[in-house]
């Protein structure tokens, strides 16, 4: 685990795994079920898991300092609120932004985290030794520490155009002690410069009408920036190079519409596509313009030129 003074979030990430911290963040509304009838912080967990305020006079010295530090901290009334949620997964910690996240620049992570790095556990031991990962929306950095931990490439890049998110990425990475050289590139979709052989993504794929960029997959209900990244990874890899997609998408009188532009954008691809969870954001359905949506489903893609 990386010490690196660079990342003083990644020093309270350490000061948490020395305190046996554990936290697996549900949905945003399993979240606010929890908390709706409490007020303030208990212990750690209802610190940076459930994003509680809590009382700095009767808080662990050490965490505080390192909150601190890392200007992480907030006022809230006569309390005081971390900035950041920390997650666990497997044996790493992953920060990423306080409950709620509703601002623009927030970083999230949740279920669809945790359903994506086992995708790649899944699918990332049938490819192969790989050379240059590209992880496009990377986020927290969840995909592209578990590819590298896996696949333990020469390089990997992580790509985000939110600034912040590659922030939490670097501490997060810093914590992983990842072995791979790792480029940190803010920007959209694969870099001019990368030269991958794999390229990994789970783009937003909801459409949110605030226009988050961690949540807003775009036009076609959320589908439209899915299909634009592949036609990118379509575009940019050589034969033999891999595309591993988690995303969703919204069926229609029993039709999956995004398979089937997906399928035509992927054509020079040998392609394995499946739904990995039948239902999930059954709440959006209720929006005027999910209105013929019968379901949002979650689908891997695995895709590999030819």
């Amino acid at each position: 685990m990386s010490e690196d003074p660079r990342f003083p979030l990644t020093k309270l990430l350490a000061a948490l795994k020395a305190r046996n911290y554990h936290f697996i963040t549900p949905t945003p509304a399993t979240h606010a079920r929890a908390i709706a009838r409490r007020q303030a912080a208990d212990d750690l967990r209802d610190v940076f898991g459930w994003s509680l305020p809590f009382d700095y006079t009767d808080f662990d010295l050490e965490i505080f300092a390192a909150l601190q530090k890392a200007n992480a901290v907030d006022p809230q009334g006569a309390w005081l609120k971390s900035r950041v949620r920390v997650s666990s997964l497997d044996d790493d910690f992953f920060l990423h932004s306080a409950y709620p996240t509703t601002q623009q620049d927030a970083v999230f992570f949740g279920p669809d985290s945790y359903r994506f790095a086992a995708f790649l556990k899944a699918e990332l031991p049938g490819l192969g030794a790989r050379k240059c990962i590209v992880d496009i929306g990377s986020g927290s950095g969840v995909g592209a520490i578990v590819a590298a931990k896996i696949i333990k490439p020469e390089s990997v890049w992580l790509v985000d155009i939110n600034g912040r998110a590659l922030e939490l990425a670097m501490a997060n990475a810093a914590f992983a002690d990842i072995e791979s050289a790792l480029i940190f590139s803010q920007t959209s979709g694969v870099p001019a410069e990368a030269s991958p052989d794999l390229i990994i993504a789970n783009p937003p794929y909801i459409a949110d009408p605030l226009h988050r960029a961690y949540r807003d997959g775009g036009a076609m209900r959320g589908a439209a920036l899915s299909l634009d990244w592949a036609r990118q990874a379509a575009e940019k890899l050589a034969p033999g190079g891999a595309f591993l997609l988690y995303t969703g998408s919204a069926i229609v009188n029993g039709q999956d519409r995004f398979k089937a532009a997906l399928l035509e954008t992927l054509r020079d691809f040998d392609v394995s596509y499946r739904e990995l969870d039948p239902d999930v954001f059954g709440e959006e359905l209720e929006r005027e313009d999910y209105a013929d949506v019968e379901r949002i489903a979650v689908v891997g893609v695995a895709a590999v030129k030819r």
